[in-house]
């Protein structure tokens, strides 16, 4: 069976960033999962939450509830500190997510790229950089790596990739990002797509922006080929699985 991991820094960001082809592939029976670092508790959409950890509790529930809708088989919510991923040790948070990789052995991953998407919210940036690190870890005994793996053997992974875009967000700082390499066609599941962000009911305030960003997307989710076991040219591909089936 194949696998596809999805590495994101808040609860939401699973549907917002990466529902398309989390929906897409887990109907084609891929099996998918999710690992998001941050609970989430820092967000200024409360909810009427008493505390940080009322809301973490709450992203929690909201972050399982949309994994299910698309059909995502895992998904671990970590709780490193929400706003503050910069602050975190890097190689403690990359081995783990290495140790993770190795257990879940995923064919492909997707994340962020350094620069934190289109939203430049440097959480976002920081995921990318931890999964890109864990990505190369995770083939290699390493003792950051090892530190987590339960014992585990390494696991190459096939496929890096992060999110991208061609458009920006005026209401966000200005971001370089990476060109398009990969152009997949989620037409069929924008509306699981809309439904699982939608079940992130402590965030409907946001709806607006992402209907927003929703329709400059329009039908496709963009991501760049940032590392390859086999040695590639690059091209454009329509399927995250191009040369894997």
């Amino acid at each position: 069976m194949l696998k596809l991991l999805a590495v994101t820094a808040h609860p939401d960001d699973e549907a917002g960033c990466f529902g398309g082809v989390l929906s897409k592939y887990s109907g084609e029976g891929v099996e998918c999962a999710v690992l998001c670092l941050t609970g989430g508790e820092r967000a200024a959409n409360r909810a009427g939450a008493a505390d940080d950890a009322a809301l973490k509790a709450i992203r929690r529930r909201e972050f399982a509830d949309s994994c299910h809708h698309l059909g995502v088989t895992t998904c671990e919510l970590w709780e490193y500190a929400d706003g503050n991923l910069f602050g975190a040790d890097f190689a403690e948070v990359a081995g783990r997510v290495a140790g993770f990789i190795r257990r879940f052995q995923p064919n492909v991953v997707v994340t962020f790229g350094p620069e934190g998407f289109v939203t430049a919210h440097p959480d976002h940036g920081m995921a990318g950089l931890f999964t890109q690190a864990a990505f190369q870890f995770a083939a290699r005994s390493l003792p950051y790596a090892e530190r987590h793996s339960e014992g585990l053997p390494p696991w190459q992974a096939e496929k890096l990739y992060y999110c991208t875009t061609v458009f920006s967000l005026d209401v966000r700082p200005a971001v370089s990002l990476s060109p398009v390499t990969a152009c997949i066609d989620v037409t069929p599941f924008l509306r699981r797509k809309n439904e699982a962000f939608a079940k992130h009911t402590s965030q409907l305030p946001l709806l607006p922006i992402f209907e927003h960003a929703q329709e400059q997307a329009g039908s496709e989710e963009l991501f760049h080929l940032a590392a390859t076991r086999k040695i590639t040219p690059l091209r454009m591909e329509t399927d995250l699985f191009d040369g894997l089936r």
